[in-house]
């Protein structure tokens, strides 16, 4: 009970402030960890096998189509570059030094670690359903004009909104599909044509690429197509951010 001489207090001026202890409330993240791993593994192989590439490349930068290719043969196409082995002609009067020894062992090592990444990969994502929920397309992603606009943003460097960014649209749910079941596919198959014992082991493999020669022509541009994907896949984590 109030006395004379003192003021009443309001009930909440009585009380001491409290700090919420209510956890706040964490965004979910887009990947999980196994995604995260792989990806990152995958990434680190990527590196790995371009530039090991480029050197096995340089060493003869003539490329044929068929079962063979010498340099007594006519190419399909030449690169610009000078080479580095004498042997080989390419219109300058030097040679690169030779990496061809450890760029070729580095190269099937990264390969073969990338092969069992991508393979813990697909497992996971058939067992935990991530295919069907993030990569699948619905029908109305299919449409050309969602397909268009969706192009159209990142063409204008426009950040996507914090929903958009919070999921696949439908052009990126069909390059992904693309690049992990048509081109990851093909660059292993046509890399493992390009070996004397596969090809003994499964010449109809080979043969279905058009020989030892196509598919080292094969190889060479389905690397570059994943290289036009990195690019591109970078700009776009950059637009989206690295949550």
């Amino acid at each position: 009970m109030a006395t004379l001489g003192s003021a009443q207090l309001p009930a909440e001026a009585s009380v001491p402030n409290r700090v919420s202890t209510t956890p706040a409330t964490k965004l979910a993240a887009r990947h999980s960890a196994l995604v995260r791993v792989t990806h990152w593994i995958t990434t680190l192989c990527f590196f790995a096998l371009l530039v090991t590439g480029v050197e096995i490349v340089i060493s003869h930068p003539r490329f044929y189509w068929g079962e063979t290719g010498t340099v007594l043969t006519t190419p399909l196409f030449q690169l610009p570059i000078p080479s580095s082995r004498r042997l080989v002609p390419t219109g300058y009067g030097y040679v690169l030094p030779d990496q061809n020894g450890w760029s070729r062992a580095l190269h099937f090592e990264a390969a073969w670690i990338a092969v069992l990444t991508g393979l813990l990969y697909l497992i996971s994502g058939m067992l935990t359903g991530h295919f069907r929920k993030d990569l699948v397309p619905s029908k109305v992603d299919l449409s050309w004009r969602v397909l268009l606009t969706f192009l159209a943003k990142p063409l204008r460097f426009e950040r996507p909104s914090a929903a958009e960014a919070s999921s696949y649209n439908g052009l990126q749910r069909l390059t992904y599909l693309f690049v992990i079941f048509v081109l990851f596919p093909l660059v292993i198959w046509s890399g493992l044509a390009m070996s004397l014992g596969f090809a003994s082991a499964f010449p109809s493999s080979v043969t279905l690429l058009g020989g030892r020669q196509s598919a080292r022509t094969i190889h060479f541009f389905v690397s570059l197509a994943l290289v036009l994907f990195l690019f591109v896949h970078v700009l776009m984590v950059c637009l989206a951010g690295y949550d």
